[in-house]
């Protein structure tokens, strides 16, 4: 059978085909020229061209986020790749999936400081699940393989390729494999069946169980089996920033823990007997103090990626494996050891559950007397009621990203989150910017659905990358952009106010006239300062086939709360 003999840019495009690639994010440059010919004459996927390598990191991972595939973005070297460092970055945190080929100079000019040549690997090695560069015309097939599997496998996360512009222009033979065999990476997706036979029994044993739900539920597409495993077991549940929305109103969902936790939610990890770890890393942000967190309880801990377990807490029962597998089997033993128990009724089991329904009675005595609240008012937009307005509006017809501060939190709290990949934010790296380049690249990924993406940002964030207007104006993508404008970078001056005895330093914002600088990208911008205001301006932008730039002036000194200051343990919370 003859080989078909082609360049390493037409392997690239023949690459992404196979592997499934529907559309790539984007924005040209000398050293991917090559590539980007060939991208002109593909009618494979679609290349939006976002107006800066940022917003294409970022786009490509709201995308990824929403979807569940793998996100692409192309870039050029030097300049290009540094811009977009911070999207990798941030991809990388959150553990995204990602495949992201940079342009690099000729490699006989490598090591020579040529016209924007930058060392992208060196660079990007703390940051990326795994980089290549490419020197070898006759490795392309294979890398590109491994880049995908690696990104989509185990724990996510972003792969760079690294391409030489002449290996962009080299021919070679185009074969590409069909099978994976890589010795150091193969990572383990079933759990180990005696630690799960434990913790089934621990389970059943204890008198106050927790589970802990962090973003691996989402990566891991769990969402069915941990809905069945809260419906055995009658669990409580709390989840991260990461994981808002997977419990899907169980009933016996506290909210979210952590810094801006709820009360139930906070004092639930303080005095519970086993924390059930399903898919999260035990971030400093939910953690607080570490010696004083979960002090009382037996830690159980299922992730895929083994060196996270025990890394920051000190964990019992390890399970390491894809958390969608693992549930399966944990749902399986705890059926047979719940109807067991019910058979015999002088089991120690059935007094377990007897003094877990206690539990249970305490934190939801918690939960109403020390429920997410706020002061409303006539006269200023409160934040949280924008926020409740939205959710009362489009409930779960809508996916929201946002971008990073005080309204993220608000929207995670205050937003009535049930649905599967409803929520998109940065969580690990805390990237301002974030939101409304991912929004686009949401928008992408849900064009042909029923959803609408709407983006919650800050008046500081939002000007981060504004310039994905144009994008949006450009591809006739619509989602709705809600700017909670206070004037100030909000979540520093609240620390300021708070453990800086309000010596507000650099957090004033001058502001632009946001309706006209939307209009000048062609798209609707509109303001509001009233309720009755917003409630006509969002249906405006709802009826608008475009999309939309909505600045809503809120309460400038408003905070978010609870919240638990840093290096404090969780049961210390400013309620109000």
């Amino acid at each position: 059978m003859q080989k078909d003999i082609i360049n390493g840019s037409s392997m690239l495009v023949e690459a992404l085909h196979k592997e499934g690639v529907e559309v790539v994010f984007g924005y040209p440059g000398g050293a991917v020229l090559n590539v980007y010919d060939e991208i002109y004459k593909q009618t494979y996927f679609r290349h939006i061209l976002t107006r800066h390598e940022q917003g294409a990191v970022h786009a490509a991972d709201g995308y990824a986020r929403a979807s569940g595939k793998v996100g692409v973005a192309i870039i050029t070297s030097g300049p290009g790749f540094t811009n977009a460092i911070t999207g990798i970055a941030t991809a990388y945190t959150d553990s995204v999936p990602l495949v992201v080929i940079s342009g690099q100079v000729p490699i006989t000019q490598i090591g020579t400081d040529a016209f924007q040549e930058i060392d992208a690997v060196g660079i990007s090695r703390p940051c990326t699940k795994h980089n290549y560069l490419v020197k070898d015309i006759a490795d392309f097939p294979r890398i590109l393989k491994e880049a995908f599997y690696i990104a989509r496998t185990g724990r996510p996360g972003p792969v760079l390729i690294d391409l030489p512009k002449d290996i962009s222009a080299a021919k070679a033979p185009f074969v590409y494999p069909t099978k994976i065999d890589i010795p150091s990476y193969r990572p383990t997706l079933k759990g180990n069946s005696r630690q799960i036979k434990k913790l089934a029994n621990l389970i059943m044993e204890s008198k106050a169980p927790l589970a802990y739900i962090g973003g691996g539920a989402v990566s891991s597409d769990a969402y069915e089996e941990i809905k069945t495993f809260l419906t055995l077991t009658k669990m409580p549940s709390v989840e991260t920033l990461m994981a808002r929305g997977v419990t899907q109103n169980d009933e016996n969902f506290l909210g979210m823990l952590g810094m801006h936790g709820t009360y139930a939610a906070n004092m639930a990890v303080s005095e519970c007997d086993l924390l059930i770890s399903l898919g999260a890393r035990f971030d400093d942000r939910v953690t607080g103090k570490v010696s004083e967190f979960a002090k009382f309880a037996k830690i159980a801990h299922i992730d895929v990626d083994p060196s996270s377990i025990g890394k920051i807490i000190d964990v019992k029962y390890p399970i390491v494996g894809d958390l969608r597998l693992v549930l399966q089997e944990l749902n399986k033993e705890l059926r047979i050891l719940i109807s067991e128990a019910y058979v015999d009724q002088s089991k120690e089991e059935v007094k377990s559950f007897i003094e877990q329904e206690s539990f249970l009675a305490k934190l939801t005595k918690w939960k109403q007397t020390h429920p997410l609240k706020y002061a409303d008012s006539d006269s200023v937009l409160k934040p949280q009621w924008v926020i409740e307005e939205l959710g009362r509006v489009f409930g779960s017809k809508a996916v929201i990203v946002t971008d990073v501060g005080q309204h993220q939190m608000w929207a995670a709290q205050f937003y009535p989150l049930d649905s599967k990949r409803q929520f998109i934010t940065s969580g690990g790296l805390g990237t301002m910017g974030f939101g409304l380049p991912a929004a686009l690249g949401a928008a992408v990924a849900l064009e042909n659905t029923d959803k609408i993406v709407v983006s919650i940002s800050g008046d500081g964030g939002i000007l981060m990358n504004i310039q994905e207007l144009m994008t949006l104006k450009e591809t006739g993508i619509k989602c709705i952009n809600i700017v909670l404008n206070n004037g100030y970078l909000g979540m520093v001056r609240q620390w300021q106010e708070i453990f800086y005895e309000n010596r507000l330093s650099s957090v004033t914002l001058t502001q632009p006239n946001f309706d006209a600088l939307t209009s000048s990208f062609g798209l609707l911008g509109l303001s509001a300062s009233t309720k009755e205001d917003f409630k006509d301006i969002l249906q405006k932008a709802i009826d608008y086939p475009e999309s939309s730039l909505l600045n809503v002036a809120i309460e400038p000194l408003e905070k978010v709360f609870p919240m638990v200051p840093g290096g404090n343990p969780l049961y210390k919370m400013i309620l109000e």
